[in-house]
């Protein structure tokens, strides 16, 4: 890479450029539909179906982060949201495009890097991530929640689930400065309490906690960090 670093974003993209490229990684990690992966599962998040049947989502515009093979984006759909969708990999968003057109909704997919989206500002009601912010490099933090806060409208809801530290799943505990020394997120970072905490500071919490163990209606697993934030 020769780029001359002058600004931010020439940073970002040199650090980007000492890890693995996303694109080719995930459409190969989507290509085979058979793979025991939990998240490959037609079903929504225990902590999603519990915001809804709480009272504290209703139903408005959402963005979702990372969306996968449109599980989450799905249930919103039904429950009346209007939801953009967006991921990084074309295998998944044709296998989400699909699922959409089996289940009869209507959904916003695209293909496309969460940093190259572009919408007006305080456009959406909810924006929910399952499973791409542990993903995220540590220098990308910062570009992350500056998305998440041109997103929302004030009062909106950002929630989240990610590998809890060292789960079964993933959840790797080095620190930010090994990410770049050994250039790999060994699979995607763990997040406990402390940390999302610290990281969404900006935001008024609502609620950090395990991600609960669940029947197959809905997906559950006790490897998982969720959390709710509202935007002041």
């Amino acid at each position: 890479m020769r780029r001359l670093v002058t600004e931010p974003e020439d940073l970002y993209l040199l650090l980007d450029s000492l890890l693995r490229e996303p694109k080719l990684f995930w459409n190969g990690f989507y290509s085979d539909r058979k793979k025991d992966i939990p998240f490959f599962s037609n079903v929504p998040d225990e902590n999603l179906v519990d915001y809804i049947d709480c009272g504290i989502f209703k139903p408005g515009r959402v963005l979702e982060l990372g969306c996968g093979p449109g599980r989450n984006a799905i249930y919103l759909a039904k429950k009346g949201y209007v939801v953009d969708a967006v991921d990084l990999s074309r295998e998944t968003i044709n296998w989400a495009i699909e699922r959409a057109k089996i289940e009869q909704v209507d959904i916003n997919f695209n293909c496309q890097n969460i940093f190259e989206l572009n919408f007006q500002e305080g456009s959406y009601d909810i924006v929910y991530d399952s499973g791409c912010f542990h993903h995220i490099a540590p220098h990308r933090r910062i570009s992350y929640i500056q998305l998440v806060k041109k997103a929302l409208k004030t009062g909106g809801y950002f929630a989240i689930t990610c590998f809890a530290p060292n789960s079964e799943y993933g959840g790797s505990t080095i620190s930010d400065i090994e990410v770049y020394r050994t250039q790999s997120l060994k699979g995607g970072l763990g997040y406990d309490e402390e940390k999302l905490r610290a990281i969404f500071k900006d935001f008024e919490e609502i609620e950090i906690r395990q991600m609960k163990e669940s029947d197959q209606s809905v997906l559950g697993l006790a490897g998982f960090m969720t959390a709710i934030f509202q935007k002041r």
